[in-house]
């Protein structure tokens, strides 16, 4: 073979490696890594430091995954912090405010938070940032509006796929809220459902309410209930209750519309609860409840909790079914410990 064509063999070779080089990088830059926080505690709540990868078993529809990604240094958190300002948090919003001030205080140097408030409607009232000074003034701007409505789901949704796009890491919301939804275009299902394909961690904050008492009635929303049910409109008739009340005033404190009202709000409290703890365990958060005696060490918990967190990641097989929800465990080779992680996980496209 003379020099000549030993050079354009060469050259040929190269050329067809480099285009196999480059479909296997396609390959991998299409194949879409599935994040999986892992929080791992002991018996008393304490964060456990120092695993490995090795300490850890992932099983994707009881079948053994391999960990493609593991990382287990702290890291900058990126949060943010959702005020429940509707109709319904008037008697506990300077309290929620509060707990969103505290919670600001507690961020790092290199963390960022947004804060958002919903009502009617989502506001942003301050993009993801490090400046505390520019949270705690957006905090000051958190106002219970005029229009009535409660897009709960809604602000979580729009939170996860716009304040989020874009944002690797450590991702979370706090959610202080009292649970009620009277407005939102998503619907618990499919908030639920769009949350199986985030890495994003819900931390519920629950602060109770009732719906009776000056200028509350209103509370219910445009479309009326905690989710969809409820006052049909703005005749403010009660439901069983056969009167009107008036507009502004509180219900009456005595006979059965009394019981029938206490009874309602329970069972809008329990409900609201109920979805707020739906929305923690599907992304491995915790649900917390404003009234508890430990309350106060609340945020240095979730704090501690999203720095330290574990993340393993895999890649789902590339024959896999779009939209199909795939079961998830992950297991620690360590006794006396407990393990939370996302339950399940869905790839929507590559």
């Amino acid at each position: 073979m003379t020099i000549r064509r030993k050079v354009v063999f060469l050259l040929l070779l190269a050329g067809l490696f480099a285009r196999v080089h480059a479909q296997e990088e396609t390959v991998k830059v299409n194949t879409t890594l599935v994040s999986v926080p892992v929080i791992v505690s002991d018996r008393q709540g304490r964060y456990v430091p120092n695993l490995t990868a090795s300490d850890f078993t992932l099983q994707r529809d009881s079948t053994d995954q391999k960990i493609d990604f593991f990382a287990s240094t702290e890291e900058p958190i990126n949060v943010a912090v959702l005020i429940d300002t509707s109709q319904s948090t008037r008697p506990v919003l300077n309290d929620i405010k509060k707990a969103a001030e505290r919670f600001v205080k507690l961020l790092g140097p290199k963390d960022r938070a947004s804060i958002v408030s919903f009502d009617y409607d989502t506001h942003v009232l301050s993009a993801l940032t490090g400046s505390t000074d520019q949270l705690k003034r957006a905090i000051k701007h958190a106002e219970i509006p005029d229009d009535v409505g409660t897009t709960l789901r809604d602000a979580v949704y729009q939170t996860v796929k716009e304040e989020f796009r874009g944002v690797n890491g450590r991702k979370a919301i706090i959610l202080l809220t009292d649970g009620k939804d009277a407005g939102s275009q998503v619907t618990a299902p499919d908030l639920l459902y769009s949350l199986q394909e985030s890495d994003v961690m819900v931390y519920p904050i629950y602060f109770e309410t009732g719906n009776f008492g000056p200028g509350l009635n209103r509370s219910m929303g445009r479309r009326g209930g905690v989710f969809g049910g409820g006052f049909p409109g703005r005749g403010r008739r009660f439901p069983g209750g056969g009167g009107r009340f008036p507009r502004n005033g509180p219900m009456p404190r005595n006979g059965k519309n009394s019981r029938a009202g206490r009874e309602r709000i329970e069972d809008q409290n329990e409900r609201a609860q109920e979805f707020l703890e739906k929305l923690s365990d599907t992304t491995a958060g915790r649900f917390y409840s404003s009234e508890s005696k430990k309350f106060k060490d609340t945020f240095e918990l979730i704090v501690d909790e999203l720095r330290h967190q574990y993340r393993l990641g895999f890649y789902p097989p590339e024959e896999e079914s779009m939209n199909l929800i795939h079961d998830l465990r992950v297991k620690v080779s360590r006794p006396d410990v407990a393990v939370r992680a996302r339950a399940n996980y869905r790839v929507l496209s590559r």
